[in-house]
């Protein structure tokens, strides 16, 4: 029921709202430089509190308009689940390696020095094998995706980090030539994440319908949902500010890097959609399950991604700026892919559409 929305004015222009966000993000953070201690001095598990509030705020009313039911329901539904993180696990990490090999070692190698070449490629493999575990519920729900998949994709995610991050790091990063077997799982990071990008979410998301629907009734429900709707979109905006701002000296440093990198990122984008789209479509997934099975394939994690970045390479190097770098692009080229799934729903059985409706 409340999964029935439509993209209204707000939504159809989210992409020009996202790159005035961008620009007024670089602006603040190019003319308040302390930003960046500002919100160090603000931190739980390296995790900014502005940066965890701003992503709560954008999450929690989707957990609200989705019903706990669908939820164990998709914990259910084993092909979905297995696609999502075969591709997540399988596939991601060693396309994004090849072909942050490919253009920094063989296409781009004239403009760049052997140590930017070797961070690089290292911080376009730590941002492989990161898989998203936030923002992406943002894109499932502007797709119509089936937020109980999502859910509980997502959080299988999360804690298959904690399992796999070292073993693939240990396995990709050498192709930089960089450390591999002294990577230790962020553990309390991702535990962390797992908590207030999820469980808290979750959490508050279940109680609020609950009782609200109990003493309110479901007219008022609906009613209160539908003003709840713009408040995720507008977090999202948020986000972005907060998250690229304190990054923006980093990113307007160095321009042409920023393009270097921006270019394997967009293919890898790309590609990897096409791949997982592709796959769901033949594995006979329904529409609601093919939309997030892919969104979650694409995306990353860039919070585990920049801070493995810092913690292996430093705060200033390319590894951290190709992971910051990383944000900036993956909105923008989300966007497209909503819009690409919204557009081709035809693809995908019918009949599908009213059985998750």
């Amino acid at each position: 029921m409340t999964e029935e929305h439509g993209l209204g004015f707000f939504e159809r222009y989210l992409t020009l709202w996202v790159a005035i966000c961008i620009v007024l993000a670089m602006v603040i953070g190019y003319l308040y430089p302390g930003i960046t201690d500002s919100f160090e001095a603000f931190e739980i598990s390296s995790y900014s509190i502005p940066v965890v509030i701003v992503l709560f705020l954008m999450i929690y009313p989707i957990m609200v308009q989705t019903p706990f039911q669908k939820i164990i329901q998709a914990g259910k539904t084993a092909k979905p689940i297995l696609a999502t993180l075969g591709l997540n696990w399988g596939v991601k990490p060693f396309l994004k390696a090849g072909l942050a090999w490919l253009f920094f070692a063989v296409i781009f190698v004239r403009f760049l020095t052997p140590e930017m070449t070797s961070e690089l490629i290292g911080g376009m493999i730590l941002l492989g094998i990161a898989p998203c575990t936030a923002m992406v519920l943002v894109w499932s729900y502007l797709s119509k995706g089936n937020m109980g998949h999502t859910i509980v994709v997502t959080a299988i995610n999360s804690l298959s980090m904690l399992v796999l991050y070292a073993p693939l790091a240990i396995i990709l990063l050498p192709i930089a030539g960089a450390r591999g077997a002294d990577v230790g799982v962020p553990f309390g990071k991702i535990a962390f994440g797992v908590l207030a990008y999820i469980g808290g979410p979750l959490v508050a998301g279940y109680m609020t319908r609950k009782i609200l629907l109990d003493k309110k009734g479901e007219e008022w429900f609906e009613d209160f949902v539908n003003r709840l709707h713009y408040v995720s979109i507008s977090a999202l905006l948020i986000t972005i500010v907060v998250i690229v701002s304190p990054h923006s000296g980093t990113i307007m440093d160095r321009p042409l890097i920023v393009l270097l990198i921006a270019i394997p990122l967009i293919v890898q984008f790309l590609i990897m959609f096409i791949i997982s789209y592709w796959t769901a479509k033949e594995i006979g997934l329904p529409y609601e399950d093919a939309a997030p099975t892919a969104q979650i394939a694409t995306s990353n994690h860039f919070e585990v991604a920049i801070a493995m970045s810092v913690t292996l390479f430093g705060i200033d190097s390319y590894a951290t700026l190709a992971a910051v770098t990383g944000l900036l692009i993956e909105v923008p080229i989300m966007l497209i892919i909503v819009h690409i799934c919204l557009r081709t729903q035809h693809w995908f059985p019918a009949i599908s559409r009213e059985e998750t409706g």
